[in-house]
């Protein structure tokens, strides 16, 4: 869907419990350009915090291991 952005500016709330509800995505034009979109936001998964620093350390031997 694309909507011009007064007529955004006056359904702003609407539109986002729209998008809310339907997933939908919205491009909100300027003089017929598109210049921003509305979309369903996407909260990001949790990393796990066991194990995120695996494989990111390094071991150096000590000066008397050598």
């Amino acid at each position: 869907m694309q909507i011009a952005a007064g007529e955004f500016k006056a359904k702003c709330l609407q539109l986002m419990d729209r998008v809310h509800q339907t997933h939908e995505r919205i491009v909100i034009t300027k003089r017929g350009q598109p210049v921003a979109q509305l979309s369903q936001f996407e909260q990001p998964k949790p990393r796990p915090v066991l194990g995120r620093l695996r494989g990111t350390v390094t071991r150096v031997p000590d000066a008397s291991e050598v």
